[in-house]
């Protein structure tokens, strides 16, 4: 999926602990835990000590759900947090939900939005995109 310039709300720079799993009886579950920093046309800055990226595996197939903390400034130069949980069934299928307390990022809470997630030398990089900007 493509999305043009003006959909853009952050890219975030994950960088990628060493991984802890289990292998039950109905899935498999990896944690990943991760740190890195976020910029864009709206906010920069880093994640807040350690994010965790939640694996669970199945024979049906996977469920993603990355969790992380932004702290930082908003493009109003205000300083800010942001919350995302990362969620979806694959690498370009999830789904932000995101909680900020920056006025003029509060928009982030009610547009609909996507992002891709694309694996690097050094980690993967996340880019979080509205969905209703063409």
């Amino acid at each position: 999926m493509e999305f043009s310039k003006r959909s853009l709300i952050m890219t975030i720079k994950i960088v990628c602990g060493a991984p802890y799993n289990v292998m039950g009886g109905k899935c498999a579950v990896v944690m990943v835990p991760f740190g890195g920093k976020a910029f864009g046309p709206y906010f920069s800055g880093d994640i807040i000590g350690t994010g965790v990226d939640s694996q669970r595996i199945t024979r049906g197939g996977a469920q993603l759900s990355a969790r992380y903390m932004l702290e930082g400034e908003d493009c109003e130069g205000e300083k800010c947090r942001i919350f995302i949980e990362n969620s979806g069934t694959a690498a370009d299928n999830c789904m932000p939900f995101i909680v900020t307390d920056s006025r003029t990022l509060a928009f982030l809470e009610q547009v609909p939005l996507r992002s891709m997630i694309e694996t690097t030398d050094n980690g993967l990089t996340v880019t979080i995109y509205r969905t209703d900007v063409q």
